[in-house]
Parts: structure tokens; C-alpha cells; sequence
């Protein structure tokens, strides 16, 4: 797609029934992200999701999909301290849940663990910015990559990430400049989620894009739906319905 100068759109979900809607969309790629962590168990952050939890939605997500690209995060914990443990959560989300790739955050302090995880055949999408999962490291979520220090060693990874095989890499929370930059540098597919349009994909999470969620509002989301309130308007109406026995109505009878 890059090649050819198209576009790629990109996706997160975390069950069957949104996984079934976004490939009959057309979407490109699935993300099944550790954003489940948030929105789906309420989570302040990505950090407590485990991996039995991260193939539990997965597998739920593959069974809705015929033609997109299903890519899971490795959670928290499961790839950082050691390559092998990464080798091995990899292997698991992959004969478990029939996933095609997996993603994980980092970069040149976490090629080890990518290289043994390519090297076993699963291919592997990066991350670099903003990462979600180290966010006690970093205490805040501001924009990464504003000093020149940090978009050094930004653009150095996502060449290290190319060189040793990533097929493509995600660019969260930067500098539309840095993002062109690092675009010029490298030739693999890069995604940007607050990262500018000089990449080559775009990703969002879902229940931002439909405004199921409504505290998030960060500069580069645009919601497409409010379901947040078109959901609550809905209830309300069933619940004045039953409370005045208009529903069911004789229709709605066996």
C-alpha cells in the first residue's frame, strides 16, 4: 500500500461483534490494542492488562474478520525483561487466538526481543513516541519528541526497528515535523495516531472515533458519532417505555 502511494486505515477492537463492522467497513488493519485496559475494564492505564486478558480479546476479534490485518499488543511485562519471554508471549497470541502479527512499544532497548520474535517467524509492528505502557516513566502524556535530544534518538530507533525487521511502526503523540522526518529516513509503513498526515496510515481507537468515550479529547481525535449520548437517549426511552407498559406492545407479543 505504501508503494503504491494508498493510505492505511487502522482500527483498534476488542470483540466480535466491532471487529465484524470495521472489516465489512473496508478497515485495513485491526488493532487489537492494550487500550482494552481503558475502555473496556476501566483501567486508568494500559499497565494492568495481562496476556491471558490481551488473547481473550483477540481471539474474540479474529473470529469477526475475513480480510483484515489482525495485530495484538504484547501487554505490559511480557516482552521488556527478557527476549525468550517475549518469544513466548508472542508464540501464545498467536496459536491462540489466530492473530497475524504482534505489536510492542520501544525501541532500540527492546530489539532483542523483537529480533527473536521475527526470527521465529511472526512478524512484528513497533511502536515509538508516546508509549502508553511507560507512562510512569515519563508521568505525563504530552506530546514525546518536542526536544531535539528526544527526536534523535526517536528517528534512531525507527531505523533500528526497519533494520532489524519491524514491518511497520506506529508514531504516537509527536511533532507532525518529527513524524516527516523520520519518514524520510526509513521506507517502511509508518502509522500515526497524533503524529500529523505526513505518514502512512492513520489509527485511532474505536470507541473514541464513535464517542462512546467522552472524557478523552485530545487535539488529534475527531469523532465521527456521539453514542455516548444517542446510547443514553436510547435507554431512557425504553426505560419510560416499560415504566408506562408501552412495551411491549401487542406486536411485540408471542
Amino acid at each position: 500500500m505504501k508503494k503504491n502511494g494508498e493510505k492505511i486505515s487502522m482500527l483498534t477492537s476488542y470483540d466480535f461483534t466491532f471487529a465484524k463492522i470495521l472489516d465489512e467497513a473496508n478497515i485495513d488493519i485491526i488493532l487489537v490494542g492494550d487500550s482494552a485496559s481503558n475502555v473496556f475494564a476501566g483501567n486508568e492505564t494500559t499497565v494492568p492488562i495481562t496476556l491471558d486478558e490481551m488473547i481473550y480479546h483477540a481471539k474474540s476479534v479474529v473470529k469477526g474478520v475475513k480480510r483484515a490485518l489482525v495485530v495484538v499488543d504484547l501487554p505490559f511485562g511480557t516482552y521488556q525483561s527478557d527476549p525468550q519471554e517475549a518469544l513466548r508471549s508472542a508464540i501464545r497470541i498467536m496459536k491462540e487466538s489466530g492473530a497475524h502479527a504482534v505489536k510492542l512499544e520501544g525501541g532500540i532497548e527492546v530489539s532483542e526481543s523483537i529480533t527473536r520474535i521475527i526470527n521465529a517467524g511472526i512478524p512484528v509492528m513497533g511502536h515509538l513516541g508516546l508509549t502508553p505502557q511507560s507512562i510512569y516513566k515519563f508521568g505525563t502524556y504530552n506530546v514525546r519528541g518536542a526536544d531535539k535530544a528526544e527526536a534523535d534518538q526517536l528517528i534512531s530507533d525507527a531505523q533500528d526497528l526497519e533494520r532489524i525487521g519491524c514491518f511497520a511502526t506506529v508514531l504516537e503523540k509527536i511533532p507532525a515535523q518529527l513524524a516527516k522526518n523520520v519518514s524520510k529516513k526509513t521506507k517502511f509503513p509508518l502509522i500515526g495516531i497524533g503524529a500529523g498526515n505526513h505518514v502512512d496510515g492513520q489509527v485511532l481507537v474505536l470507541h473514541d472515533l464513535i464517542g462512546l468515550t467522552n472524557e478523552f479529547n485530545p487535539r488529534f481525535l475527531r469523532r465521527y458519532l456521539d453514542l455516548n449520548n444517542s446510547i443514553k437517549d436510547a435507554v431512557s426511552r425504553y426505560i419510560d417505555d416499560v415504566k408506562s407498559e408501552s412495551f411491549p406492545n401487542k406486536d411485540e407479543m408471542y
